[in-house]
């Protein structure tokens, strides 16, 4: 993670906030695959359900000058620039359309706070997974993949 250039995030990802060390993330799963573009986890179960989530949306930090490429890991967020709260992505692709570009909500960007720095074939076998619809959710894999632990290594 890279806590220096991401306070709020780095709280909200296993800091201060303790969500990663209270083991959170477990038994959600990754509801969205996209080939080349991303796989998006870290606050559905598998039944589509959000997990109990207590947290705030956090403040977007985006302008963190941290890129959207392959490998990255970012908030995912809705339209609301500060909306971000438990999920992320994973850049399987240099996807610098992402990136912060400017104060205008849509050019804020997507804040990356760390990297996978082992196991990027796990990450794009994700990625290869069939999927489908669900619900109303778009490109989620048609066999579940759940996250079972996480951790902070550095």
């Amino acid at each position: 993670m890279f806590s220096k250039e991401i306070c709020t995030t780095y709280d909200l990802s296993g800091g201060n906030y303790n969500s990663n060390k209270s083991g959170f993330f477990a038994d959600t799963i990754f509801h969205r695959v996209i080939s080349n573009f991303m796989i998006q986890g870290g606050g559905l179960c598998e039944d589509m359900a959000e997990k109990g989530n207590k947290n705030k949306p956090i403040k977007n930090e985006a302008d963190n000058g941290l890129k959207n490429v392959y490998g990255s890991i970012a908030m995912a967020r809705t339209q609301i620039v500060d909306s971000a709260t438990s999920q992320f992505f994973i850049n399987v692709n240099d996807n610098e359309f992402l990136d912060h570009r400017d104060t205008r909500p849509d050019a804020y960007g997507y804040a990356v706070f760390g990297k996978v720095v082992d196991g990027m074939d796990t990450v794009k076998a994700i990625e290869q997974v069939a999927t489908g619809n669900k619900g109303m959710h778009h490109d989620v894999p048609l066999e579940p993949i759940t996250i079972v632990s996480t951790k902070i290594i550095a």
